[in-house]
């Protein structure tokens, strides 16, 4: 349920945000479809960041130990089990950089 309130939450959030810009750009007597185009830039811009942050909320991050080395795993939506499975992975891994 919540996986899919967020996004939803998220389009309502940008599209209140981006209406009420382009509102405000209305009342400077902006032409319509300047207006119109600010603000659906505005929309996606806005959706865009806020499905990135829920993205990261929902990532882990696991980095090779060793020094110097950039070996790094993401993983989104995993239990514990799986992440400290590719932790080990990448604290072991045979190709250090």
């Amino acid at each position: 349920m919540k996986q899919r309130l967020f996004p939803l939450l998220a389009e309502v959030i940008a599209a209140a945000m981006a209406g009420c810009l382009g509102y405000q750009l209305t009342t400077y007597d902006v032409p319509l479809a300047l207006d119109v185009a600010c603000a659906l830039a505005l929309y996606l811009a806005f959706r865009d960041t806020l499905h990135q942050l829920i993205r990261a909320s929902r990532t882990v991050t696991h980095r090779c130990t060793a020094p110097g080395c950039d070996f790094t795993v993401q993983l989104t939506d995993t239990d514990s089990i799986e992440s400290r499975r590719w932790q080990e992975i990448a604290a072991t891994h045979p190709s250090h950089t």
